[in-house]
């Protein structure tokens, strides 16, 4: 290891517990790696006195009752991974969890302490990395090229099974953050001897290919992002085929080759194979998750007919499950810090201990921004109490009616009401950003906030009415309880062949403060100019209460920085319309 080894205080634990695990954008930060590093150093005697004194009380009595080892699994084609192990020293068998690590430099290196809690759970530990990812400086890198969770990660995963079987294990599990999320649910259907009896995935994808291109919309932010995080260049880290597949998406051509690619590789693909198995699979998503948003992941989910579980949480990609993987202890940023990885945990108790079901219900959701907070510094708010959250037998019981709201014209911003409106235009220029986003550039930093109770904060006075529209509802006596899948339906045009459009919608307080609920965007084409067409999405799924007298706004903008969008030599003109017949509106959905 080239960095060095640095003592981890109280104050570093602190910055993970308010700050989260992401610092600027798709990297860890600072305070993580302190952590992993100096678990590392002191399980290899490399280092004393570097941790503080609960975190040294779990790896001092991890290594009294355990054998720690360092090994390297050959992959059946040759290729070496790197692995770290835990073997309980126990005269009778033990369940055991195996972990592909996440997508980054690091592997396995960053949940060191997940693995060390587990054992001290009284499970065998098996973590590795899955092939490709890594800096070649660290010992947590794996040989080959990234496969993305194709074939050759299904393989390994046997492989490292084949390896995990010396142990004895009573029964094993699979549990993994982000990339390993779903290679573990990948490795659960294809491994050919069917060992795995139970699977974890957090913030995890159901469908790669509609992760990354839904709606005719690339979501380039998200596929750059990942390819930035791996350790090395693109040509060290991707083998020709894959390289051709990046490209071809970066530059909008052969896109069906590129949804072939991204469904071979999605647990959705196999959902057949893991409901005959009958693998109980346990899922965990963000409202605003910006690699693998929530609507994909409910096709997953609702296709299971096996024992399931999915959470969702406030916030974006891993933001939940943060603290609780990397080395926080006891978790005093804010009560509930540590749920998320709890309730993980008691799923493997329950499939591989034969523990008590802790959950009768098949869906929690957590219910956006009901957290209380009160002020801690400059314009930072920490939680006190946590969000509410609303447990469901299933996804079906989550929505129970919807609302139509019908978009208005005339001038100004228009109305969002219950009563039919046909026959308007409007107009707005096309190609610019706008103050109506999704999220701030910096990929993960908005969801993350909202996490730890600071949603980012829209002012309706802010949107530029020349290149977006706006739609409002009155002020809603007794509020809205939105739950599920909105559905947006309107018909456009425009002065080029192409359009992309982005949906929005936003909680407007009486002075005009917004919250963003949930966004989508959707690009057709193959639009003749001049041509009207009416087309129809679904927004990402939400939770979120509306208060007594405040407003919903629908806008709609035709650029988003998360996605591709219609790139033109100048700024075009999109009309949206309503005709008799195929009125434009918005089916909202209630709880």
């Amino acid at each position: 290891m080239t960095d060095p080894v640095v003592t981890v205080t109280d104050e570093t634990l602190h910055d993970i517990e308010v700050n989260g695990i992401w610092a600027g954008g798709l990297t860890f930060s600072p305070a993580v790696l302190s952590v992993s590093r100096a678990l590392l150093a002191t399980l290899q005697g490399a280092a004393d006195g570097v941790l503080p004194a609960e975190l040294q009380q779990v790896v001092s009595g991890v290594k009294a009752t355990a054998t720690i080892d360092f090994p390297r699994f050959t992959a059946h084609d040759g290729v070496s991974l790197s692995g770290f192990t835990i073997e309980l020293n126990t005269p009778t068998p033990s369940p055991l969890v195996v972990m592909p690590a996440g997508w980054s430099p690091y592997g396995w290196l960053p949940f060191l302490w997940t693995y060390l809690t587990l054992a001290a759970d009284g499970y065998h530990v098996v973590a590795y990395t899955p092939r490709g990812l890594g800096d070649p400086d660290l010992p947590s890198t794996s040989g080959g090229y990234i496969d993305v969770g194709g074939p050759d990660d299904w393989a390994d995963g046997s492989t490292v099974l084949d390896y995990a079987e010396e142990f004895g294990p009573s029964a094993i599990g699979l549990l993994g953050e982000s990339y390993g999320s779903g290679i573990g649910q990948l490795v659960a259907a294809h491994d050919p001897a069917d060992r795995v009896a139970a699977v974890v995935a957090l913030s995890t994808w159901g469908n790669l290919a509609t992760s990354l291109y839904a709606n005719g919309t690339r979501h380039l932010a998200a596929m750059r992002g990942l390819v930035g995080f791996t350790g090395g260049t693109r040509e060290e880290k991707f083998d020709a085929e894959t390289r051709r597949i990046l490209d071809d998406f970066e530059q909008n051509r052969n896109m069906d080759d590129v949804v072939a690619w991204g469904t071979k590789r999605s647990p959705e693909t196999y959902v057949d194979i893991t409901n005959a198995r009958g693998i109980p699979t346990f899922m965990s998503n963000t409202w605003h998750e910006t690699l693998f948003p929530v609507n994909e992941v409910l096709e997953t989910f609702n296709r299971l007919t096996v024992p399931k579980r999915l959470n969702m949480w406030i916030g974006d990609h891993g933001a939940p499950e943060g603290a609780g993987l990397v080395g926080v202890p006891t978790g005093t940023a804010f009560p509930g810090l540590l749920t998320p990885m709890r309730e993980a945990r008691d799923w493997l108790k329950v499939h591989l201990r034969g523990g008590q079901a802790a959950y009768p219900d098949e869906v929690s959701n957590q219910i956006m921004f009901t957290y209380r907070t009160q002020p801690v510094s400059g314009d930072k708010d920490r939680i006190t109490v946590p969000a509410r959250r609303e447990p469901r037998k299933s996804w079906a019981d989550v929505t129970l009616r919807t609302e139509r709201r019908y978009l208005g014209g005339g001038t100004g911003d228009g109305e969002l009401g219950s009563t039919h409106s046909a026959g308007w235009t409007r107009d707005f220029l096309a190609g610019g950003l706008t103050a109506a986003t999704a999220a701030d550039p910096v990929l993960l930093s908005t969801g993350q906030q909202e996490w730890y109770g600071n949603p980012k904060a829209y002012h309706l006075d802010e949107f530029e009415r020349d290149r977006l529209l706006i739609w409002l509802t009155e002020p809603l006596a007794d509020g809205r309880g939105l739950r599920g899948v909105s559905r947006l339906r309107l018909t456009v045009r425009s002065t080029v062949n192409e359009v992309t459009l982005v949906a929005y919608l936003f909680d407007v307080g009486p002075d005009n403060g917004a919250r963003i609920i949930t966004h989508e965007p959707y690009t057709i084409a193959d639009l003749a100019p001049g041509e009207d067409r009416t087309i129809e999405w679904a927004l990402q799924a939400a939770c979120y209460d509306v208060s007594d007298g405040h407003r919903l706004a629908l806008v709609v903008n035709s650029r988003d920085a998360l996605y591709s969008f219609v790139q033109t030599d100048s700024l075009s003109t999109t009309t949206i319309s309503s005709p008799a017949g195929a009125e434009s509106y918005l089916d909202v959905a209630l709880g």
